[in-house]
């Protein structure tokens, strides 16, 4: 039954709609429109829902806290949920991050750790790089360079933020070590050239870069950053958003790169769809955080941090991060067999769960074309994607870590048909 369709023109045009889905409910890799039609979910709500839609233990979790407690503000009473999820953080992030404040969206995280590493450092600048997306708040937007879309009419910008070029090696047609160096030797110029290390509060990376193309970095890149960093006493601040709890088959993507971050910021993932985000670091550095100087009403809402306790259990329990590389690697092999029989399929490339196919026309030009025929090829034949990068070129695969072994092939073999029906 169509439920108030009359109401859609209400809505404001200011979202884009890449589906004409009107959900009625889902569940696990699935969303059911009001047909009862269903789609294979490979967007996640952009990597949110890492443990399926509406996991039954989180569900459960959720309904029981809705009957204790919907909302404490925590400068006035501390609930136990927000004790609990600290509890369970506490076992998967670093034994010297051991400082925790919550909001309730990526964007008002890294406006949080941005505060957090201007008051601790005295500083006031920011690096960040080509490519990233931090979210589109006016602090936010002025740290995103993936697209002008996010930035163009908005001027000016927040100041002291300055851009350095992310070791996208496949753009620049380099291998992974000359595109590193390249990268910190740019990035060294930079601090010479533009913003003094003195005056450089912290550098915010995306370890695998999201919006912008789901790029990962060399091996060794983030280790240079990491030294760079610490030889001027600049934060390194993870922003984890998209690429936390589980996506790349570890807790935190910086894990592969084996580099501590000064700062962590994650949001999506972490409640499995409820609204909640944090900042994570070390009591020592956040006791530099002027008492008062930030804070929220919503920030650590007790259902969503209930949620986000249960989502933590969830991936532990059910050997998710086990079952994203598995089936990850599933999905790599088959996108790379894919990619020897059709040219167009210039690069794939990931980690875990967290993968992308970037489209390229003959003479190496990005496809926005391509990439976008073939995922309204795929969402008519029951399979939700989406595109990524600077020229909307690349198809991102953000599958639920719950996904299983049919559920992959099931994607790859509608992607295997709108290949066929849109390359010619």
């Amino acid at each position: 039954m169509a439920i108030n369709q009359e109401m859609l023109p209400h809505l404001s045009p200011v979202w884009p709609h890449y589906t004409p889905i009107i959900a009625s409910r889902a569940s696990g890799s699935y969303v059911y429109d009001q047909d009862g039609s269903a789609y294979l979910d490979f967007t996640c709500g952009i990597g949110v829902t890492n443990t399926g839609h509406c996991h039954p233990r989180i569900v459960a979790a959720i309904q029981r806290q809705a009957g204790l407690l919907l909302h404490g503000q925590i400068n006035i009473i501390v609930h136990e949920p927000i004790l609990d999820l600290i509890s369970e953080l506490r076992r998967i992030v670093p034994p010297a991050m051991d400082g925790f404040f919550f909001s309730n969206s990526g964007a008002e995280a890294v406006e949080g750790a941005i505060k957090l590493a201007r008051q601790a450092t005295g500083r006031a600048n920011v690096i960040v790089f080509q490519g990233g997306f931090h979210g589109r708040t006016v602090g936010t937007m002025s740290l995103t360079t993936s697209k002008t879309i996010y930035r163009a009419g908005y001027q000016p910008l927040m100041p002291g933020v300055f851009v350095t070029p992310y070791p996208y090696a496949y753009r620049y047609g380099w291998d992974e070590e000359q595109t590193s160096q390249w990268c910190l030797d740019e990035l060294d110029y930079l601090l010479y050239a533009q913003t003094a290390p003195h005056e450089t509060a912290a550098i915010l990376i995306e370890p695998v870069l999201g919006e912008g193309g789901y790029v990962v970095p060399p091996a060794g890149f983030l280790k240079g950053l990491r030294s760079i960093c610490d030889q001027h006493g600049i934060l390194l601040i993870s922003d984890e958003i998209q690429s936390g709890f589980g996506r790349t088959g570890k807790w935190f993507a910086y894990e592969h790169f084996n580099v501590e971050p000064d700062i962590i910021v994650v949001a999506k993932g972490l409640a499995s769809g409820l609204p909640l985000s944090g900042v994570i670091s070390s009591l020592e550095l956040m006791d530099k955080w002027e008492l008062g100087s930030h804070g929220g009403t919503y920030g650590g809402n007790a259902v969503a941090c209930a949620a986000a306790a249960e989502t933590i259990r969830v991936i532990q329990d059910e050997g998710l991060l086990e079952n994203t590389l598995e089936r990850g690697s599933q999905l790599m092999a088959g996108l790379r067999h894919m990619q020897e029989a059709y040219p167009s399929i210039g690069d794939v490339r990931g980690l875990g769960l967290m993968i992308g196919t970037e489209f390229r026309t003959s003479d190496h030009k990005p496809d926005k074309g391509i990439a976008k025929a073939i995922v309204q090829a795929c969402l008519e034949a029951g399979l939700l994607l989406l595109t990524c990068g600077t020229w909307d070129n690349t198809v991102r695969w953000i599958p639920p870590l719950t996904v299983d072994e049919a559920q992959i092939k099931q994607a790859l073999d509608i992607f295997t048909e709108a290949l066929e029906k849109t390359v010619t």
